[in-house]
């Protein structure tokens, strides 16, 4: 019902035949979503962060009554990510997830717009600050495709921290949900999840403390969601990690925002995937010291030993700035 997931069977047309050419079989289910950008504004918002919960109950209804032998699980939304992911932490089974992207920014009149471009022309409209043929414009050219909304909104958020805490394949985050190489992210996924099963990796090994530590430190530098706080709580608590809300204090204080991104900024994830992405920052915390290199993540390597190749280049381009002009001084919660 929502841009964010409308593409996910598709896409998951790929890493299901990959896993039939490693002699695995596949089986496709779904779960629903309730999106906030369609449910603000009336009581549906009340069934926003229910539906979070209730994800993660279908997640474990269908493969513990199925008795399945490893997971591969699709979010692109607010709550699909974080209930996702909650479901195969509760079922310890192997486990990979993968962010189905952010969405392309749309166009009117030369400049890029997205979902809040819409929702600001509605309050431009509704001050005569600018025409009903401006507004609809505006309406019609926000969401162009497929993907979860452009910014570092909650999805963003969350997907990029999946990705530093070592559920997802390298480069998961940053991918857009139309770009070519999402069908590679989607055949890696496959690959991983038979080395987890072959290994028997679970998620709990996988997203220890330290790992959460990498989540909240990747989100503080992006200029992350303050719902990173809810889902991260959530998540751990499925894992019997102890973390407290508390512990986001430390992060913030130490942790400056390196990249301009929209709510607070000027750009979205596809300006980011295009200067480097988020392995590019995480690159750029470890680099500093200040990220843990040593957890493991889903294809079997250790976080630093998949951003050996990551290039730091900060010429040329405002998205990403460096430590010294950092976008604001401490984190973003």
């Amino acid at each position: 019902v929502s841009p964010c997931n409308i593409h996910l069977a598709d896409i998951a047309e790929a890493s299901k035949e990959r896993l039939k050419e490693l002699q695995a079989m596949p089986v496709m289910f779904h779960t629903f979503v309730v999106t906030d950008g369609e449910a603000m504004g009336h009581e549906g918002m009340k069934a926003s962060l229910v539906s979070r919960d209730t994800i993660a109950d279908i997640i474990e209804l269908d493969a513990r009554g199925h008795q399945m032998d490893g997971l591969i699980g699709l979010g692109a939304c607010d709550k699909t990510i974080p209930g996702t992911v909650m479901g195969l932490a509760r079922m310890n089974l192997p486990a990979v997830f993968v962010y189905g992207g952010s969405i392309k920014p749309g166009f009117y009149n030369g400049k890029k717009v997205d979902i809040v471009s819409a929702f600001e022309a509605v309050g431009a409209y509704s001050k005569g600050l600018i025409s009903e043929e401006e507004r609809h414009g505006i309406e019609s050219s926000a969401c162009p495709g497929p993907g979860a909304c452009g910014g570092m909104y909650t999805a963003n958020s969350m997907a990029a921290a999946m990705e530093a805490i070592g559920m997802t394949v390298p480069g998961c985050a940053s991918v857009p949900a139309v770009a070519e190489e999402r069908s590679e992210i989607m055949k890696q996924s496959a690959d991983a999840l038979m080395y987890l099963m072959e290994q028997e990796i679970t998620p709990r090994d996988i997203m220890t403390k330290k790992a959460f530590e990498n989540a909240i430190r990747v989100s503080m530098a992006l200029g992350g969601s303050t719902n990173v706080v809810l889902h991260l709580l959530a998540l751990a608590h499925e894992l019997d990690v102890e973390l407290s809300i508390d512990e986001f204090n430390h992060f913030y204080d130490t942790t400056p925002v390196l990249c301009d991104m929209k709510p607070a900024g000027q750009y979205v994830m596809d300006d980011l995937y295009q200067v480097g992405g988020v392995e590019m920052v995480m690159r750029m915390l470890l680099d500093r010291g200040i990220l843990h290199g040593d957890t493991l993540t889903v294809n079997g390597k250790t976080l630093a030993e998949n951003l050996e190749g990551v290039e730091v280049n900060l010429d040329g381009q405002d998205v990403v700035h460096d430590f010294q002009a950092p976008v604001k001084s401490n984190g973003s919660v």
